[in-house]
């Protein structure tokens, strides 16, 4: 029974971030212009006059496709990596512990892109928490997300 859990709360990471990277990918406006708004440091008052504010579509684009490409990346190693433990849900303790290593791999890059991204990099560096409009739609968000995932990925992690 434990071993169907873990498989399907690895599926369900995968769905997040084949949804998030498709949502992300359909709406690429929406995804510059959120990425704008937070290196521009222009959703909160003095932000804009900062040093560290750039709007600079290298700097936005780059952003941008970390989190896409970090979302689909965490999807394709947790779909295989649930698709590899489905295989071997009937082996020994030790071959179904070995077949994680690529879902959790996509728990990790999950929580790179949420943690690295959205709270080091917009809430630390670019101070997306000073930001009225921005801090609970996209930091508690991504803390909440990084949350849940890296709940997950500890309790498939634990050996059978």
């Amino acid at each position: 029974m434990l071993r169907h859990l873990k498989i399907t709360l690895i599926c369900t990471i995968a769905l997040w971030g084949f949804v998030g990277s498709l949502h992300n990918v359909t709406d690429w406006n929406g995804t510059l212009g959120a990425v704008t708004a937070t290196t521009s440091m222009a959703t909160f008052e003095g932000g804009g006059d900062s040093w560290r504010a750039t709007s600079q579509p290298v700097i936005i684009w780059l952003g941008a496709l970390f989190i896409m490409l970090s979302k689909f990346t965490a999807a394709v190693l947790c779909a295989v990596g649930g698709i590899k433990m489905w295989q071997a849900k009937h082996l020994s303790s030790d071959e179904f512990n070995q077949s994680k290593e690529l879902a959790l791999a996509g728990v990790a890059v999950a929580v790179i892109m949420l943690f690295g991204g959205f709270i080091v990099i917009a809430e630390g560096w670019y101070e997306l928490w000073r930001s009225e409009v921005m801090r609970e739609p996209v930091l508690q968000t991504a803390f909440r997300y990084a949350g849940i995932i890296t709940l997950i990925g500890i309790f498939v992690a634990n050996n059978d």
